[in-house]
């Protein structure tokens, strides 16, 4: 079965509407029918939601939409978790240190050479991601990778 990985920019396009939503909708449905798997990093989830805290305290989020964009977003996660169609990938020591070249060879931030690596160890078919930096990256690293910005 095809498997996808997301990183945070990707997954936060399912809760707020922005450029590449409707893509990103696309594959959840996919993952919710069971024709793919999607992963992403445990570091993502506390990526995604300081995302949607800093877009309320910004005011681009109410309140209100805030705690729904939240609540769909954790909810969603433990449902596909539940139907075992999402692999969520730990982040381990190993991991970091791997890290390290990468943010020296492409100035990216420690988080987004994660986001590559993680990719990279399950043997995802495709990273999605709506920052361009990574996508060259992750490209110049050997990996199919979608921008969707």
């Amino acid at each position: 079965m095809r498997l996808y990985y997301l990183d945070s920019s990707a997954v936060v396009k399912r809760y707020i509407i922005e450029p590449g939503s409707d893509l990103i909708n696309e594959i959840y449905n996919d993952a919710l029918n069971g024709d793919i798997l999607l992963s992403f990093s445990i570091w993502n989830i506390g990526e995604v939601l300081g995302v949607l805290d800093r877009y309320q305290r910004r005011g681009w989020l109410s309140h209100s939409d805030y705690l729904k964009a939240r609540l769909q977003f954790l909810g969603e996660t433990q449902r596909l978790l539940k139907l075992r169609v999402l692999k969520i990938t730990p982040v381990r020591a190993k991991l970091l240190i791997q890290t390290w070249s990468l943010i020296e060879k492409y100035q990216i931030y420690e988080a987004d050479a994660l986001q590559i690596l993680s990719a990279k160890q399950i043997g995802a078919e495709k990273l999605y991601t709506g920052d361009k930096l990574i996508h060259d990256a992750a490209s110049k690293e050997g990996l199919k990778s979608r921008y969707i910005g």
